[in-house]
C-alpha cells in the first residue's frame, strides 16, 4: 500500500459493512475499574491479529503484578498470541471467530468433533473415531498434528462432513489444549468478556466524541505517536480529576 498524503498510513478495515479508511492502528490497555489508560501504541497494521501479547505484556510490566487477566475482542485471536500470553502468566479472555465456512454449507465444523486427551483421538458426530495419523507439519509458523477417520467411505452422515475423497482429516496444534482451557474459562464466566465494551471502548468513545479526536493532525508514524501520546495523557488527566478532584491531582503531581 502507498499513500501519497502520507507514506506510513495504511488501508483499515472499519468494522463490518463499515468499510476502509487510511491512517493507523491504536491499541490501548485500560483497567477496568476506573477506565485510565495504562499502556497504548500506534502501528500501521492493518488488524490486531499479532498485537495481544505485547501490549498485554507491557500493561503487566507497568502495573508489577505476577498474573493479569486480560478481555480482548476476536480479533486479536491468535493461538500464537495466546500462548505466549500464558507463558508470561497473563490469563487471556477471548473468543474465537468461525473462520470455516462449513455450517454455512450445511457441514460439520470442528467444533462438532470432540478430543479426547486420554486417547488422544477426536470423536466425530457420528461417534466415530479420528486417530492420530502420526504426521505433523507447520501452518503458518504452527506445528499441527493430523487425526483421520478409516468409517468415512461407510459413513451415513457423509455428506454432512466432508467432500474429501479420503474422508475427513482434523488439524491440531500441538499446545491446542491452551485454547480449549480458554473456552472453558469463556464458558464459565461468560459475563466477563461481555465487560470488554463497557473497559476499552469507554476510553475510545470519550476521546473521540467528548474530546473531539477521531483523526489525527500530523502525518508519518513517529509525529502520529507523539499526537496520540499527548492524547493520552489529556484523557488520563481529565479522568483522574473526574475520580480524585483538581486538589487531589495537583497535590499527588507536585509531591
Amino acid at each position: 500500500q502507498i499513500s501519497l498524503t502520507d507514506p506510513d498510513a495504511r488501508s483499515m478495515r472499519l468494522g463490518e459493512s463499515r468499510g476502509t479508511q487510511v491512517g493507523y492502528n491504536v491499541q490501548i490497555s485500560v483497567d477496568a475499574k476506573h477506565k485510565l489508560i495504562i499502556d497504548h501504541e500506534v502501528t500501521n497494521e492493518c488488524n490486531d491479529k499479532r498485537q495481544l501479547s505485547s501490549m498485554a505484556i507491557r500493561a503487566k510490566e507497568v502495573l508489577e503484578l505476577e498474573t493479569l487477566e486480560v478481555l480482548a475482542d476476536g480479533g486479536y485471536y491468535r493461538s500464537q498470541e495466546i500462548r505466549d500470553c500464558v507463558q508470561e502468566g497473563i490469563v487471556p479472555y477471548l473468543p474465537r471467530p468461525n473462520s470455516s465456512n462449513n455450517k454455512a454449507a450445511g457441514r460439520y465444523g470442528k467444533k462438532d468433533f470432540r478430543y479426547d486427551a486420554e486417547n488422544d483421538c477426536y470423536w466425530c458426530p457420528a461417534g466415530e473415531s479420528l486417530q492420530y495419523s502420526r504426521g505433523q507439519t507447520t501452518r503458518h509458523g504452527r506445528k499441527v498434528r493430523f487425526y483421520v477417520s478409516r468409517s468415512c467411505r461407510e459413513c451415513g452422515v457423509r455428506d454432512k462432513c466432508t467432500r474429501n475423497e479420503r474422508g475427513r482429516r482434523i488439524e491440531r496444534w500441538v499446545d491446542e489444549e491452551l485454547l480449549e482451557e480458554m473456552a472453558r474459562r469463556m464458558r464459565s464466566e461468560p459475563d466477563k468478556v461481555k465487560r470488554r465494551k463497557s473497559i476499552v471502548e469507554h476510553p475510545f468513545g470519550t476521546i473521540k466524541h467528548s474530546m473531539d479526536q477521531g483523526y489525527f493532525l500530523t502525518r508519518r508514524l513517529c509525529n502520529v505517536r507523539a499526537e496520540m501520546s499527548l492524547t493520552m495523557i489529556a484523557y488520563n488527566m481529565k479522568r483522574v480529576i473526574g475520580l480524585l478532584g483538581t486538589k487531589e491531582l495537583v497535590a499527588a503531581l507536585v509531591g
